[in-house]
């Protein structure tokens, strides 16, 4: 590195706005050491303190002290804010490490101009330059801010509470503090009776309603997609309106009438069966009714998209290859099997993982159906249909075990991850994507 160069970025790395000062860049080096000012400041007297508090989480909570004959109500820390302050604080001084080095940087850029005899960017030339050479950054510079603070410092907030003891009733702030607890909350949910029976029973039902309600959408719309496109049927158009109702409806709506509809007592469905002499089905009510009720809905519902895409991607399909597929005598099954379904995979596999995922994640039907519900003794604080998601919602906002929650949302999101990663890097159109690039 030359002299002017190894000059420039020493001064920038003791001081924001050294090096730049030391290569004639008046304005920037002023706004550079303001920066610098400003950023020492706030981390000394405001950021450290919330830093600290971070992993202190607070000495002491909310409390009554004696004031001559009388008790006053005293606030004291109040762990979980001060959490979060702690983690907008890091935030910030990352932030403040980030324009540091790109300070540095700059001095040393200049400095080497400067080596070579050329003139310095001055602080309009500066602006100029980054415009024209780094103007898509400029402009999702503000969207990354937002990303950074609404979006990954509310999922860092959920996984450190992972960590904490953050529960009903001994541990919720104002009143009590919220302490450090390590994988214990990770521990007791895989170990401890009370927990693990109704995890893994959870779990269990989580991944076989996925695969069910995957799998039971995605071949249920090719088949109804593939009779629909079938040669000799009439009014194509009113069956495509019909089947595509479900879907149009808004969601919560639906659902909400099949729960009528379903009602042990009152439902039309089991009134009908009634009226028929026919005993009627515990269709909410029962463990293995429920269940299978919640399925055959949610095909109701999802049936018509994979059917909407499946349509779609059939009329793209060469009709020369079913052609020749009849001139050498080849049946409508193997047709289906070595034609339209390796063109229908190769365009809706990662879709089909997409749904799978989603399905995991599915809170709507299950919620809005059984509420998780029917209720059982072997488990805790859950129901017989609740999947994790739907857990994760009870022991957040009805029973206050914030720790727990927290955990189990970082168990859903590895599944999730794991699961949809390892799928689509085994798919055709991954491999055929990554052989181009």
């Amino acid at each position: 590195m030359n002299r002017y160069a190894r000059t420039a970025g020493w001064l920038s790395v003791l001081s924001m706005g050294l090096g730049q000062l030391y290569n004639r860049q008046w304005t920037k080096g002023v706004l550079f050491l303001l920066a610098h000012i400003t950023g020492i400041t706030l981390i000394t007297t405001v950021l450290s303190n919330h830093i600290v508090g971070f992993f202190t989480l607070g000495d002491q909570g909310q409390h009554l002290v004696k004031v001559g004959k009388i008790y006053k109500n005293v606030p004291g820390d109040h762990s979980i804010f001060m959490m979060i302050y702690g983690l907008l604080s890091m935030m910030v001084v990352l932030l403040y490490v980030f324009i540091y080095v790109m300070n540095v940087r700059d001095a040393v850029a200049n400095g080497r101009l400067r080596e070579q005899g050329l003139p310095t960017k001055t602080f309009i030339d500066s602006i100029r330059h980054g415009v024209h050479n780094n103007f898509p950054w400029l402009i999702l510079a503000i969207p990354i801010v937002g990303v950074l603070f609404f979006t990954i410092m509310p999922i860092l907030f959920m996984i450190f509470m992972a960590f904490t003891n953050y529960s009903a009733p001994e541990h919720l702030p104002p009143k009590n503090l919220v302490d450090w607890v390590g994988l214990q909350t990770f521990k007791d949910l895989f170990t401890l009776n009370v927990w693990s029976d109704t995890f893994f029973g959870v779990l269990t039902w989580t991944i076989i309603w996925a695969v069910l309600a995957t799998v039971t959408c995605y071949f249920g719309g090719i088949l109804v997609a593939l009779l629909i496109n079938q040669q000799g049927i009439k009014l194509k158009g009113l069956w495509r309106t019909l089947f595509i109702i479900p879907y149009a409806i808004p969601q919560f709506v639906s659902l909400l009438v099949m729960r009528n509809m379903l009602n042990d007592k009152f439902g039309p469905i089991n009134q009908y069966f009634r009226f028929l002499g026919l005993d009627g089905l515990p269709w909410l009510s029962d463990p293995f009714w429920a269940k299978v009720s919640v399925i055959v809905v949610n095909m109701w519902i999802g049936i018509p998209v994979t059917m909407v895409l499946v349509m779609g991607i059939l009329t793209s399909i060469p009709k020369d290859l079913y052609e020749a597929a009849e001139v050498d005598g080849a049946t409508p099954w193997i047709k289906f099997r070595n034609i339209t379904m390796p063109f229908v995979l190769f365009s809706t596999a990662p879709i089909l993982i997409t749904q799978f995922a989603g399905n995991i994640n599915n809170f709507n039907v299950i919620f809005l159906l059984t509420k998780g519900g029917p209720s059982s003794i072997d488990y805790n604080m859950a129901g017989k249909t609740d999947l994790l998601v739907t857990w994760l919602y009870k022991l957040t906002l009805e029973n206050n075990k914030y720790n727990v929650a927290s955990a189990v949302g970082i168990l859903i999101f590895l599944i999730i991850a794991s699961v949809s990663i390892f799928s689509y890097t085994r798919t055709r159109s991954y491999r055929e994507e990554d052989m181009i690039q």
